[in-house]
């Protein structure tokens, strides 16, 4: 569908809402020809008739300021109704559109992320959905009445002097040429002003989280450079913006000036010589000059509808991005893991770089089976494979004989616990962290996960306890802190299988203590797949799997591995020798 056909879609459902507006518009554009249609009672019977019917004029001059004024609150009223109406409908849409894209970004694959700057999709869900809305509430409810009072006038001008009314209308075909231009201009200059927008929330937002680097490396006048030279390329194409839509009203201005003098002359011409009365071509002159006013606002309006129009293209540019990875028609439900997890000739590329090259790996129920290797091996890889964060090329991956791919991602996700390197905690209580998972988990359980991972003593000691708002990724906690509710939050989730990527890695020795007897607690019971950075770490493992070259070079036992002096014992001798 075009983004026209598509905008329409958007505003359909609200047509009771609509239908309502555009009546209030009608009537607005009703009152409008009113007031112009008074002007020739109010010169021919009254002021140019005063002395010849003297009771009519009296009688005129309390009925017209009363007609006069009922029109002019009609109208007031009809406009408030109709503003507030239509702006219900574009926040209605605004919040449905936000709503859609939040709802689709999170059915998006790791992938798309790892491609697509954060600061672009911020600005996609803020200012795009913004002028989309201003488009929808304002710039087409006024286009609509502004249309609607066109029409309106039109028809009083033509039933008031037909032959003026031809002259002038000589001007609207010459009005829309620039009035087309006019918008392709601004619909051209939008684009490229919100892609400037979305570079500058992206640098932003890059700043913002990585403001320790900045300051380590003293790189803020660098930075401010970078900003300054983004935010004044959105001053430039701002104000060129605003050029074109200045230059629009007074252009359909110069060419109703044209108009208009030849209609005075002409007109003049005609009343002077009794063809026509002075009230007729007061009223025909009214209705023509409000009659420019909608024109000079339509072509207004044109403008804010083309930037919304624009914005709608990378708005539905997202949504229409499909997820790599989704439940396949009719995907069953995952058991529980009862014996094995296999994955058989498994091959995954990045682009044109193949990280593994037809992976053979069997893990029976209730083992411990570390990954290790050089930086780059393909460790944490193989491991989103299992979650299918990822999807993987050729071959297959077997949870007790079923394909990962043939059951719901749902059932599949609620099976693995994670518990990474980068911990990811979210600005919320230290409940609503460990709850995560299970946000209807009672106190008690949440209380005993974190005893488990051996949290518990510590979020005692804060001000608040479990209702301690722990700051944007838990910056008011320690590393070892935070790894420990993630431990914690993975215990209360108790998911059969376990993925581990380093957890104790970048710790002091005392939380390098507390992490790893939680860790102890949460791989009991569970398969557990280790990411292994630190061999020292993984000597209990049930076998440990050397990846090199993106193939399983070696496995075994810490003992046999180092018997056979290859892969694992150069690793090994590698950080014993850099320790």
């Amino acid at each position: 569908m075009s983004v026209y056909q598509r905008m329409g879609k958007l505003v359909r459902p609200h047509w009771p809402v609509l239908a309502l507006a555009v009546a209030c518009m009608l009537v607005v554009a009703g009152a409008t020809a009113g007031l112009a249609w008074m002007v020739k009672p109010l010169l021919d019977d009254i002021f140019f008739k005063a002395l010849q019917e003297p009771e009519r004029a009296r009688k005129m001059m309390i009925y017209l300021p009363l007609a006069f004024l009922a029109l002019q609150v009609v109208k007031g009223g009809a406009i408030y109704t109709q503003t507030v109406l239509m702006v219900k409908v574009g926040q209605r849409i605004v919040a449905q559109l936000r709503e859609a894209i939040y709802e689709h970004l999170q059915d998006l694959s790791l992938s798309f992320y790892d491609h697509t700057r954060t600061g672009l999709l911020i600005s996609r869900m803020t200012n795009d959905v913004s002028l989309i809305q201003e488009s929808v509430s304002s710039a087409l409810a006024g286009a609509f009445r502004d249309l609607f009072s066109i029409a309106a006038l039109v028809v009083l001008v033509f039933y008031r002097e037909w032959r003026l009314a031809i002259i002038a209308s000589i001007v609207f075909p010459l009005a829309m040429i620039p009035f087309i231009k006019f918008g392709q201009w601004t619909r051209r200059i939008s684009t490229r002003t919100q892609q400037a927008v979305a570079e500058m929330a992206n640098q932003l937002e890059e700043t913002i989280t990585g403001a320790r680097v900045v300051k380590a490396f003293t790189a803020e006048e660098q930075e401010i450079s970078r900003f300054t030279e983004v935010s004044r390329r959105i001053l430039a194409l701002t104000l060129k913006e605003e050029k074109v839509r200045a230059l629009s009203s007074p252009f359909m201005e110069s060419l109703g000036a044209v108009a208009i003098a030849f209609i005075i002359g002409y007109g003049g011409y005609r009343v002077i010589a009794g063809q026509s009365s002075p009230g007729t071509f007061f009223s025909f002159m009214t209705a023509l000059i409000l009659l420019y006013d909608p024109l000079k606002k339509l072509a207004r309006s044109q403008t804010i509808l083309q930037r919304g129009v624009a914005a709608a293209v990378r708005v539905f540019e997202l949504l229409d991005t499909p997820p790599q990875i989704m439940d396949r028609p009719g995907a069953g439900e995952l058991a529980p893991l009862k014996k094995t997890i296999e994955f058989k000739a498994v091959h995954f590329s990045y682009g044109r770089e193949e990280v593994l090259k037809g992976i053979d790996l069997k893990i029976k129920a209730g083992q411990i089976v570390a990954i290790a290797g050089r930086s780059g091996g393909g460790k944490t890889t193989l491991v989103n494979l299992l979650p299918r964060f990822y999807e993987l090329e050729k071959g297959e991956i077997l949870i007790d004989g079923k394909d990962i791919r043939e059951v719901t991602l749902k059932s599949l996700r609620q099976q693995i616990g994670l518990v990474t390197q980068q911990t990811i905690l979210f600005d919320d209580t230290i409940r609503a962290n460990i709850a995560y998972g299970r946000p209807r988990a009672t106190t008690r359980e949440i209380e005993a996960a974190a005893s488990a991972a051996y949290a518990h003593d510590f979020i005692l000691e804060l001000p608040q306890g479990y209702e301690t708002m722990i700051g944007e990724q838990g910056v008011r906690l320690s590393g070892g802190q935070r790894q420990r509710l993630a431990i914690a939050r993975a215990l209360l989730k108790d998911a059969p299988i376990l993925i581990l990527d380093e957890a104790t890695s970048s710790l002091d020795t005392e939380s390098e203590y507390y992490v790893q007897k939680a860790i102890d607690n949460l791989m009991v019971g569970r398969t557990t797949l280790v990411i292994a950075h630190r061999l020292s770490t993984i000597y209990s493992a049930d076998r440990i799997v050397v990846l090199a070259g993106g193939m399983i070079a070696e496995e075994g036992r810490h003992e046999e591995l180092m018997s056979l002096q290859g892969e694992y014992h150069k690793l090994y001798e590698m950080q014993f020798n850099s320790d």
